[in-house]
């Protein structure tokens, strides 16, 4: 604490955690008593096979049925029931958290002893004759009672949050492990959104019920000895009061459970949303390259608004029970002294009866308070609990999928295999048998069944019929790189151990050390989440170099050379997969769509719709004449040729450099308030503020008028006009009530608005922003911003500022009473205030540095669990499964690490501040017995009630200041992605253009040069060109010469560092971005499509009619596949396009160009993932189309631009040549070197 407060904490002061607290002890047994669970509830169902008659027939015919029907026996364990998590739970945790019942038990008896000293004294005071001393024996009971009240409660507390904390860390281990084995069907019903909010906010719900779940007996055990003590005091009349708030209980319960509905309804947005911002943060290049943006903000506001109205409605019945809650305690002693002053006219209200009931009445307020926030937060831990119960049980793969102790390196018999148990084959009849070191090639169009062919032999579909078997170890290499976020060396090592001379052979081998050269750190170069700052060509050799360095028996490559240049694919091809290759004399199975590498295989399998057509090796197929031969004479003359394109080197800015967040350490500004309240809109937070101070007044004023009738003298044995008493009682009441509702519906309202501004202004910013940002900050920490911030400006910053301003008042108030009564205590409340606010400034310091080191390393668990979920199949292959789990956990250690000096940083406090309270009380109790000849009995019990009542909102001002201070940090960071810098203006007030402009497509660049960043040098510059209306231009040269980089700066996604373009005479310096990106067209690299309907991919505006989207459909070939979808137009497509195949995917890209027909369309590497005869239906698409149109090709394959008017080839982001490609390959420069390379020359 003091180093807390000296400087602020960092990683190195933090302890290390408990033994019993580490994720390797607690998550086993969580998973074990789970998996008992599990197969309790998973009984065999014998009664409907063994009917013996059954058994009788079989026996006649053959003994074989008998055998079956065992079999069947083994196989059908049916789920009778739910497994039960609870019981899981319990029986982890149960044991060392029930410590904590006991003392729990001890502090709720001791709570009692506060009223009845009250009562002694008040008795004393009235009792002139009793000796001095009894006052000052009082006094000192009092203190000690109260301090042992206050260790214990903290040592209860303690013991809970510890309990919390363990439950959390087996919750998030056990969704990981969980998540490495569930079948890809069951991964398609949560998307990764929703599974990592389990992990976060389900697992966060656990951890906050657990301290207050004693309260469910404890409570009514506190309600009980409360009555007690009253009926003593009051007699019958208490009934009265009971009866009230009896009646509050039903109302409550209603509201509770409307509140619950409310709240599944607005989780459900919630993850609408989230999954919408993933994506559209993940696919910002495209809405950018497309001017899509604004279609896409609107998307989220509109799941957003819902979502308000839900919390609007939230907040009026939080308004109503927060009034019946505040009112419930007065209108209980209201009701109660009614009762009893009017039952009998002899009854009299003395001071005694009076405050020490009122005294019970507040100790009552407690529990019945908490009652219902356990309650509900019962139910949302139910609603969790179910949540995870779910995804617990969802299937996983079958471990027998594949056998492993194979005769042959791989085999498949009969197999019909499936994505999922209910759907229909994707793979039928495929019977393969691989020999040892073999190596076999497998060709087909899109969509043929290729990639699913290797996900069978990895056991990730689901067998159907037939049997997999694969011998040894087995690597595999996904059509989609998947790269970890971590350092280069790293993601190739994948967990070995290094041998730096194979090492060194294997980089060399994938052509990775001119990579290396270029990027910043050689190979310790940390890499971006996804690989941001790899080019897609890289990203395909890390992932071969890791597969190659595993040394493993059988290789699976799916399609790894279609994202690399042609001369480094033969590179791979010669050095890695080969004949000589590293990996001769290994298994290898390879798809491709690269013909040239067909002639080496040993064998071949020629794949249509889902069926193996043919297999042979390359010249038996030529001979037969078949779909294979067909398939070589269509392609033979186009040679494919493959270039790739780097935006690598430049973009790669270190993952290091983000970490850093700016917002540290520093306090939190008074400006983030000020914004706040802005944001609210200053009117209501005035008025609200009125409200309250409204509220408090009445209340005092109310228990000051209690105090003057108690000290009404007696006549006859009655008190004189108690009507006048009475009546005057009720009416501060009721004022008090009427502000309470209103306070409690202007803070929620004016919250629900803040938020409601907070979070448009921070999606405007995000959107607003420029590549390069994106680049730079981690999707986790944005998509963070969306779901966690935003749920806490939504819901938690509201009922907190409600609570600081109610314990903020009623710590005032306490204060002015005690102040009146025993004008003496002003001596000691400057000396306990100062050190009050010390500790608190104190603890603050520690508390908030230890919430950020917490938050901080909260991230890395997400990020380290969405990337595995990305690349679960390729952990699986590699049999990794260990070594990221080990890896997963020790990043929840690391986290909890931080979090466990807070709970006993909070412990620290609640000791320290009790104390301040308990002197509080001492003094006023003291100083009252010292003036005891000068004070009203009805003065003083009104002093040391209030006094009584101090403690508890001193804990509470701390806790809630301190809670506020963390919270409104979420308004900091959601704000601070105003400050950032923004792209150009989307629109331009008063834009000059024509309306059909660009019409002729006339570009012109003149001396144009760019970079990636401020500190870089130029990427490409001094380029001056001059294409006409129409042209076609191919654009060429070798990796990282610039290719890329020329697009970008024609859609302005990197502004020019010199120089200009003009597209029909405009600068497009000028113009309003999306004016700019909506006029021209490009089909990007890699097709991004958006969850939702087909029909919202190629037209988010809903700008076209549908015979026009059915006509681009046609010319992009999709017509036929479409229409024969159940939904056509309206198909689903899932998170990132994941059930259309990859050339599906390219060919909608293709049909949004189509549908926009612009005048100028650019196509970058379009051409890569596809194989030949998609290629061919693009290319012949793109010459009828865009006839007029001016096209700019990125080109790989260098047949394609062969026919282009001018060819501009790019070399070291300078312009090296610029001509027809007849002239340039005259010229014998570079480009007649490369043509020379694909065999065209």
């Amino acid at each position: 604490m003091v180093i807390g407060y000296k400087r602020p904490l960092e990683e190195k002061d933090l302890w290390s955690l408990n033994t019993e607290d580490k994720s390797e002890k607690v998550v086993p047994q969580l998973v074990r008593r789970w998996d008992q669970e599990c197969n309790k509830v998973k009984r065999p169902i014998d009664k409907t096979l063994y009917s013996p008659k059954r058994a009788a027939k079989g026996e006649k015919k053959e003994g074989q049925p008998i055998e079956e029907s065992e079999i069947l026996l083994a196989k059908t364990l049916q789920k009778t029931g739910e497994p039960s998590l609870f019981c899981a739970l319990c029986r982890t945790f149960g044991p060392y958290f029930l410590v904590s019942s006991l003392y729990k038990i001890i502090h709720d008896i001791l709570m009692f002893v506060g009223p009845e000293i009250l009562r002694l004294l008040i008795q004393f005071v009235n009792d002139s004759s009793a000796p001095t001393w009894h006052g000052y024996f009082y006094t000192t009971l009092l203190l000690v009672c109260t301090c042992v009240q206050t260790l214990i409660l903290q040592k209860y507390f303690h013991v809970c949050f510890v309990t919390g904390m363990r439950l959390r860390t087996a919750i998030v281990g056990a969704v990981y492990r969980k998540a490495l084995v569930i079948t890809n069907a069951a991964r398609r019903t949560s998307t990764v959104g929703e599974i990592v909010n389990l992990m976060s906010v389900d697992a966060q719900r656990f951890m906050d019920l657990i301290t207050y779940i004693n309260m469910i007996w404890s409570a009514p055990l506190q309600v009980i000895l409360a009555l007690y003590f009253l009926w003593q005091n009051l007699g019958p009349s208490v009934l009265a009061g009971v009866a009230v708030m009896v009646l509050m209980v039903p109302l409550n319960a209603v509201i509770a459970m409307k509140t619950k509905t409310y709240q599944v309804a607005q989780m459900k947005s919630k993850d609408n949303r989230i999954k919408l911002m993933n994506e559209v943060l993940n696919g910002i290049k495209v809405l950018k390259l497309y001017a899509w943006e604004l279609a896409f903000k609107d998307k989220v506001s509109a799941i957003r608004e819902s979502e308000l109205r839900v919390l609007m409605k939230t907040a009026y019945l939080g308004a109503v029970s927060t009034f019946t809650w505040v009112c419930a305690p007065f209108l209980v002693a209201l009701s109660t002294f009614a009762v009893y002053v009017l039952v009998d006219d002899h009854n009299i209200l003395d001071a005694q009866k009076a405050f020490v009931s009122l005294a019970l009445f507040n100790i009552l307020r407690f529990p019945l308070n908490m009652l219902p926030m356990v309650i509900s937060s019962m139910v949302q831990a139910s609603v969790s609990m179910k949540r995870l119960r779910v995804f617990l049980s969802h299937e996983e793969l079958d471990e027998d999928n594949v056998e492993r102790p194979a005769i042959t390196a791989c085999e498949i018999v009969d197999g019909a295999f499936s994505w999922s148990k209910h759907d229909s084959p994707t793979l039928k009849r495929i019977n393969v048998r691989v020999p040892e070191g073999a190596f076999v090639a497998v060709v087909g169009h899109v969509g043929s069944g290729k990639s699913s062919l290797l996900s069978a032999l990895l056991g990730e579909m689901q067998k159907q019929e037939g049997s997999v078997s694969i011998k040894g170890s087995v690597a595999y290499v996904p059509q989609q790189a998947w790269i970890q976020n971590a350092t280069l060396k790293d993601n190739i090592l994948f967990g070995r151990e290094a041998k730096d001379s194979w090492y060194e052979k294997v980089v060399e081998a994938c052509a990775l050390l001119p990579d290396l050269e270029v990027l910043p750190g050689g190979d310790l170069t940390e890499i971006g989440e996804k690989g941001v700052n790899l080019s897609g060509g890289q990203k395909q050799r890390v992932s071969v170099a890791r597969a190659v360095y595993c040394n493993c028996a059988v290789y699976l490559l799916d399609d790894p050379l279609s994202a690399v240049d042609a001369h480094v694919g033969k590179h791979i091809f010669e050095k890695v997969i080969g004949p000589q290759g590293l990996l001769q004399g290994r298994t290898r199975v390879l798809v491709t769509h690269g013909l040239s590498f067909l002639p080496q295989a040993d064998l071949i399998l020629v794949m249509v719709d889902g069926e193996i057509t043919e297999m042979g090796s390359y010249t038996e197929l030529l001979g037969r004449q078949g779909a294979f031969a067909e398939f070589l004479r269509t392609y033979a003359s186009t040679e494919q040729e493959e270039v790739e394109e780097s935006v690598g080197g430049e973009a790669g800015l270190l993952v290091s450099e983000l970490l850093s967040c700016p917002s540290l350490c520093q306090d939190v500004k008074l400006s983030v308030f000020w914004e706040y309240m802005k944001a609210i809109g200053l009117p209501l937070s005035i008025f609200s503020i009125f409200l309250f101070f409204c509220h408090h007044l009445s209340s005092l004023g109310s228990n000051y008028w209690l105090s003057l009738w108690t000290d009404d003298p007696v006549i006859n044995n009655t008190q004189p006009n108690r009507e006048m008493r009475l009546g005057v009682y009720g009416a501060f009441g009721l004022t008090q009530g009427i502000a309470v509702f209103w306070y409690s519906v202007t803070v929620s309202v004016g919250g629900i608005l803040a938020s409601r501004y907070l979070h448009q202004t921070m999606l405007y910013n995000v959107l607003r922003s420029p590549m390069s940002f994106f680049e730079r900050t981690p999707s986790g920490n944005l998509v963070n911003r969306f779901a966690k911030e935003t749920d806490t400006i939504d819901t938690v910053i509201p009922s907190i500022i409600k609570m600081f301003m109610g314990s903020m008042f009623n710590v005032l108030g306490s204060c002015a009473v005690i102040l009146i009564a025993t004008p003496l205590v002003a001596i000691i409340i400057p000396p306990l205030g100062l050190l009050y606010f010390f500790v608190q400034r104190f603890y603050v310091a520690s508390s908030r540095q230890l919430k950020r080191l917490e938050s901080v390393s909260r991230s890395p668990v997400y990020t380290h669990f969405n990337e595995t979920l990305l690349g679960t199949s390729v952990i699986r292959a590699f049999g990794e499964q260990q070594r990221f789990i080990r890896e997963s956990d020790g990043r929840v250690d690391h986290n909890q690490t931080a979090y466990f000096p807070s709970i006993v940083a909070n412990r620290w406090l609640a000791v320290r501040l009790e104390f301040v309270g308990n002197c509080i009380v001492t003094f006023a109790a003291l100083f009252a017995v010292m003036a005891r000849d000068s004070l009203s009995p009805g003065i003083m019990g009104l002093s040391i009630s209030y006094a009584l009542q101090v403690t508890t909102s001193l804990n509470w001002l701390v806790r809630m200041s301190s809670e506020v201070e963390t919270n409104i940090v979420a308004v900091e960071k959601v704000k601070e992605y105003g400050d950032t810098e923004k792209e150009a203006e989307w629109r331009l007030e008063h834009s000059t253009l024509p309306a059909g402009w660009p019409t002729t497509g006339h570009i012109e660049i003149r001396n144009f040069g760019l970079r990636y960043r401020e500190d870089l040098e130029l990427a490409i510059s001094d380029i001056s060109v001059n294409i006409e209306g129409g042209e076609k231009v191919g654009i060429v040269g070798r990796t990282g010469a610039g290719k890329s980089s020329l697009t970008l700066g024609l859609f302005r996604i990197i502004e020019a560092a010199q120089g200009e373009i003009c597209i029909d005479g405009v600068n497009i310096a000028k113009l309003g971005l999306h004016e700019l990106r909506s006029r021209i067209t490009i089909i990007p690299q890699d097709p991004v499509l958006f969850s939702g309907s087909l029909r919202m991919n190629l037209d988010p505006f809903d700008g076209y009619t549908d015979e026009e989207v059915w006509r681009a459909l046609e010319l992009a070939h999709l017509k036929n596949f479409v229409s024969g979808l159940p939904d056509k137009l309206n198909h689903e497509c899932s998170e990132g396009g994941e059930n259309l195949s990859l050339g599906q995917r390219q060919l909608v890209c293709l049909a949004r160009a189509l549908l926009r027909k612009t005048k100028i369309l650019v196509l970058d590497e379009a051409t890569a993932a596809v194989d030949l005869e998609t290629d061919n239906l693009i290319q012949s698409t793109i010459r009828t189309q865009f006839e007029d149109c001016t096209v700019l090709t990125i080109a790989h394959r260098l047949n394609t631009i062969m026919d282009y008017t001018r060819v501009l080839v790019l070399d070291k982001g300078h312009m090296a040549e610029f001509g027809s490609p007849s002239n340039l390959i005259a010229k014998k420069g570079i480009f007649y070197k490369m043509a020379k390379d694909s065999g065209l020359v």
